[in-house]
C-alpha cells in the first residue's frame, strides 16, 4: 500500500511555469511506475506523463511534449512534474498515480494508486 500526496499546484499565468510534486509513503517507491493525470472540469482525467521505475523511460501527452518533463527521485520517494510555457488550456486536478506492476503508460485502469489531487489554474 502505498499514499501519495501532490503539492504545487495554483495560479500561473500563461506562458509560466509551475512544478508539482508528489510524495509517496513506504520504502518500495522504486517499484512502481508512476505516472500524472489531469482532470478538467466537464472532460474525463487524461493522462499528463509517466515515467518508469529508475526514470529510464518517460511517456508524454503529445500536447505536452516540450513543455513538461516528468521525473523522479527514487531516494526522496518523490515524483515531479514540471511545467513550462503553460496554457490556458493545461488548467485542470492534477493526480499522480502509482501502479505496483511498474506500468507507466496510459491507462488509467491500470495504476492502483491515487493522490488527492492538486489544482493548476493557467490564466490568460
Amino acid at each position: 500500500q502505498v499514499q501519495l500526496v501532490e503539492s504545487g499546484g495554483g495560479l500561473a499565468q500563461a506562458g509560466g511555469s509551475l512544478r508539482l510534486s508528489c510524495a509517496a509513503s513506504g520504502r518500495t517507491f522504486n517499484t512502481y511506475g508512476m505516472g500524472w493525470f489531469r482532470q478538467a472540469p466537464g472532460k474525463e482525467r487524461e493522462f499528463v506523463a509517466g515515467i518508469s521505475r529508475i526514470g529510464s523511460r518517460t511517456y508524454y501527452l503529445e500536447s505536452v511534449k516540450g513543455r513538461f518533463t516528468i521525473s523522479r527521485d527514487n531516494a526522496k520517494n518523490t515524483v515531479y512534474l514540471q511545467m513550462n510555457s503553460l496554457k490556458p488550456e493545461d488548467t485542470a486536478v492534477y493526480y499522480c498515480a502509482a501502479a505496483d506492476s511498474g506500468y507507466s503508460g496510459s491507462q488509467p485502469g491500470l495504476y492502483d494508486y491515487w493522490g488527492q489531487g492538486t489544482q493548476v489554474t493557467v490564466s490568460s
